[in-house]
């Protein structure tokens, strides 16, 4: 609603200055049936073109067709002057169109050559100097502050427009960023459960038949057992293809490393350049840990190569011997960190990350200041081995 009254208050504005030109031009031709001037038929007839190339032009956007059009009203103005007509009236519309419809310094120029032709049409009609001179700059300034209260209404019409239309694109944008990350989280929590429920249960059950597959058991007793434990073992190969469907599609069928050096690569094409650093020993992680670890790196690397006008940028995964770190470095402009502190900032990407750490008992930080930005987290690995 807000902004089709914008787009409604613009419109009616240009619509208004176009009506008030049109009168402007029939007021020359009613002035030469009253007063019975000379070619008043030929003033009519210059009339009529006025105002059918005024409606035909005043849609062109083009810049060289609004020339044109501006010329050819210019054109149709001088023919009347020379025929006689009051023509003042035309040329105080025409002041107004070009303060409107032109950048501002041609505008000017072409309102100074319209006042010029106004002096001499009105030294040759009355024979009078100071007349034709006051009465020409009188409405010279009188069209060009009118025009430039015009000019100002426009501007700021359409400053409120593309206002208007900025903020419905960030909102969508915002929305689509919301629902996505909102599936992308659904999809890790459901891929979390059914790894710590379904998938550990039957691992358990499978080694409790193979346990039982050693004990001394009666042929049809031992059948039933190795039937189970196979599609115990089926079950489990199902559970754990449905928790890589569920996880993120960088670490499908690779490794960590692979998953985060696609992710940095994806990320170099562009003008920054996005390096992988892999410190200490590799050992293998939890999925729901990977798969936060590749979601963090996601985030914080397309936020670097979004807003941070950064040229470098280095993400270090280091394995210590209790903990996993994965650390995004870059040498952008940087950005204030208090605004997490923020509730009414927008910062939804930075939130979800963090609440993604906190969700696997990790640790999260961030500082930045012109330069140098780092985004940190560290997972403990005690405590995820016992969730494996």
């Amino acid at each position: 609603m807000v902004d089709e009254s914008s787009f409604m208050r613009h419109s009616r504005l240009r619509l208004g200055l176009h009506v008030l030109v049109l009168v402007l031009a029939l007021i020359v031709l009613l002035r030469a049936v009253l007063l019975s001037e000379p070619y008043t038929g030929w003033i009519g007839a210059l009339t009529a073109v006025f105002v059918v190339v005024h409606i035909v032009g005043a849609s062109q956007r083009a810049p060289f067709a609004r020339f044109a059009w501006l010329g050819s009203l210019c054109a149709v103005w001088a023919a009347m002057a020379l025929l006689g007509a009051d023509a003042a009236y035309v040329s105080f519309g025409l002041i107004l169109l070009f303060m409107t419809e032109m950048p501002l310094i041609p505008a000017v120029a072409a309102v100074i050559a319209i006042t010029i032709v106004n002096v001499v049409i009105g030294i040759n009609v009355d024979d009078s100097w100071g007349g034709a001179v006051v009465g020409s700059l009188l409405g010279a300034v009188v069209g060009v502050v009118v025009g430039l209260g015009f000019r100002v209404l426009f501007h700021e019409t359409e400053r409120r427009q593309q206002l208007i239309e900025e903020l419905h694109r960030t909102r969508a944008e915002l929305a689509e960023k919301e629902r996505s990350a909102g599936e992308l989280a659904e999809r890790e929590r459901l891929a979390r459960e059914i790894h710590d429920t379904v998938a550990q249960g039957l691992s358990s059950i499978q080694m409790l038949l193979h346990a039982a597959e050693a004990e001394d058991l009666p042929p049809s007793a031992a059948d039933k057992v190795v039937m189970a434990r196979r599609t115990a073992s089926a079950g489990l190969a199902d559970a754990r293809r449905l928790i890589a469907a569920l996880s993120p599609s960088d670490l499908a069928g690779s490794s960590l490393v692979d998953a985060l050096n696609r992710v940095c690569e994806r990320a170099g094409a562009g003008s920054c350049d996005v390096r992988l650093l892999v410190e200490g020993q590799a050992v293998s992680l939890p999925m729901p840990v990977s798969s936060a670890l590749v979601r963090l790196a996601q985030g914080a690397v397309s936020n670097v190569v979004r807003h941070a006008g950064a040229h470098h940028a280095v993400v270090t995964l280091t394995y210590g011997t209790d903990e996993v770190h994965l650390d995004v470095v870059d040498d952008g402009h940087g950005f204030d960190a208090t605004i997490l502190d923020d509730p009414a900032a927008h910062n939804f990407g930075l939130n979800a990350m963090r609440t993604r750490v906190e969700q696997l008992s990790g640790r999260w930080s961030i500082e930045s200041e012109p330069g140098h930005t780092a985004v940190s987290a560290t997972f403990p690995l005690v405590q995820q081995e016992e969730h494996r």
